[in-house]
Formats: C-alpha cells, structure tokens, sequence
C-alpha cells in the first residue's frame, strides 16, 4: 500500500489530508473512504466521529492506531471496490474522495516525523567518501547513526533554499524506515516487526562545512541542518507491500542525466539490526525515521561534482516512487 498526505485547496485556503494511490494511479482520500463505509453501519453522523477516530486525516494519528486503523481500511477499501478509481466519488460530507494526481499536491508523507536518525550503512558509500582511508573497524560491528532535524521535512517536487555559508550543496540517495510501533531492547527478528513502512529520504549536505565541522570529531551537525533539507517521498509503502532485502534499483539523476546508484540489498547492516540498536536502552516509538544512508555512488561527493543552484535531482527507488527537489539561491 502506497499512503501519502496531500494537499488540496479550499474555500479556507490548503488543507491536508491522508490518502493512498490506487492502482488505477489517483489518489483516495483515506478518512473520507471510511466514513462511507461506517455510515452504511451507524449512519452518517456518527460515522464521522468514528471514522475520525479510527483513521485521522493525518499520518502520525493513522500510525499511531496500527491494526485498527489498517483494518478499517482494508474494510473501506473492499466496500468500495471499482469506486476508488472514480474521481466523481462524493463523500458523506458532499467533498471529494477520489483525485486525479495533478489535481493534489503531494507533501512529505509524514511531514513531522517524532524523531530523525540516519545511519551510514553502505560500505561502497563510506569507501568512495573515504577515499584513501580505511574504514573505521567499529563501523562493521555496529550501525553509526547521527540525529537530524525533524522540523526541517519536507516532500517531493518541493525546492531547498541554498544556505549561506555553503558552496558545495549536495544530495544524498537513500530511503528509510518508518516506525510503527512502540519498542525496546528489540532483537533484529523483533525490529523487523516495528517497522511500518519505507520511504525515499534526501539527506541534503554541505558538504564543506561537513568536513570542516567533522574534522573535530564531532558532528554532522550544521552541515547537515538547514531548511527543507530533510526531503521524504513521495509516499510510504507499507512493510507488507515492500521488502528492502528484495533487490531494489535505487538511481540518482541530475537534470535526466544519470549520475549514481546501486541496490537496496547491498546494505551492510540491514534494517532488522539497524532497528535493534537503536532500541537498545532507548524506546523507539511510531512516527520516528530512520535513514539507510547514502547508496553507494548516490551523491555528489563520492563523484567529485555537484549540483549547481537549479538543478532538477531526481532520487528513484523501484517500488517507493521518485523524490524530486531543486537547490535554489535566493536573492539576499
């Protein structure tokens, strides 16, 4: 299942709201499908408060209520059939239920994450990036994360103001995990069941004052934190829909022009481990997000060039869609 949280305009100006896309490529606004379905049950008043309940029009509130609101969903979705392909479907409150794609705008499927970590889980990626150095022994015990800026999310076909102090924007061609649900001291065979979903991440990165900040052991920090720099997209697909130990192409492009990438099952440490240790000690909860790292040969780094201000990056991933963004220099 593919869900995303979309916007669409209205008399009180955009509003958000949950949706899925159909096979038939639109996108069904979740909590208005299943206040169709309970109002056939308990009648139209109260299928909006319970619909509400069961399935908020939000993501994190969708997460949070796991089982019982994905089997009112697959209840919705086997009483309306066909008619989720329908844009004409009208729901209980008269609005639409169904849309065309470029009739919404798609965010960030989960536009505040509780939590952000990334790893750097790609031998290839740390090798390239390293270069003449060897890699550090500890990180093929253990799966290294660092904490990034959940307030700093957005989704696909958005733009990333170019900081300041940065001459060296780059990209970075991952995906990551979604929790969902709560957990601690998980095993890896535990972890893989606390897993929600999958989505593509763009771990934006400027990259000199990286290095700059990391030469004194400490850090990403600045240069990894700026705004809009945490891109997640265009939609989260379920962990019983998609597997990252299939072997997935991901691709980065830069202007159509193909510039790097790799698969999913070249992972050192896969995501059961991954989950585990940052459980270890720590409760991980729904809503946190955890990235795979940088695909090996999926940034500007490891090639020696880099994007230039206005340049269209397109991070694909077979099965969870592509994430579109631009660098873009304001005028000061």
């Amino acid at each position: 299942m593919k869900l995303c949280t979309f916007e669409i305009a209205s008399a009180l100006g955009p509003i958000s709201r949950i949706g899925m896309e159909t096979p038939g490529a639109k996108i069904l606004d979740l909590n208005a499908a299943c206040e169709l379905k309970l109002a056939e049950q308990i009648g139209a008043r109260s299928a909006r408060n319970l619909a509400d309940a069961l399935v908020p029009p939000d993501m994190l509130g969708f997460i949070d209520n796991g089982t019982i609101a994905r089997e009112t969903l697959d209840g919705a979705l086997a009483y309306l059939g066909a008619k989720i392909e329908n844009p004409g479907l009208r729901g209980i409150r008269g609005g639409r239920v169904v849309w065309n794609r470029d009739e919404v705008r798609l965010l960030a499927p989960l536009p505040r994450p509780r939590s952000m970590r990334d790893c750097l889980a790609f031998e290839e990626h740390y090798k390239n990036a390293l270069r003449d150095h060897p890699i550090p022994p500890v990180w093929y015990e253990v799966p290294i994360y660092y904490k990034g800026n959940p307030n700093t999310v957005q989704g696909t076909d958005s733009e990333v103001p170019w900081p300041p102090y940065t001459e060296t924007l780059d990209y970075e061609l991952e995906f990551a995990v979604v929790v969902g649900k709560e957990g601690r001291d998980l095993t890896p065979d535990q972890a893989w069941k606390h897993i929600f979903g999958y989505t593509i991440f763009n771990d934006v990165s400027a990259r000199d004052i990286q290095m700059k900040e990391m030469a004194a052991l400490l850090g990403p920090a600045k240069g990894k934190d700026m705004d809009g720099g945490n891109l997640l997209g265009p939609f989260i697909v379920t962990a019983d829909a998609w597997d990252p130990r299939d072997d997935h192409k991901m691709v980065a492009r830069v202007n159509g022009e193909v510039w790097g990438g790799g698969t999913t099952r070249a992972m050192h440490h896969h995501f059961g481990k991954i989950v585990s240790y940052v459980s270890w000690g720590e409760t991980i909860v729904p809503g946190d997000v955890i990235g795979s790292g940088t695909v090996g040969t999926g940034c500007g780094l490891e090639l020696g060039k880099y994007p230039k201000p206005g340049d269209l990056i397109e991070l694909e991933v077979d099965g969870l869609g592509v994430l579109s963004t631009r660098f873009v220099k304001q005028a000061r």
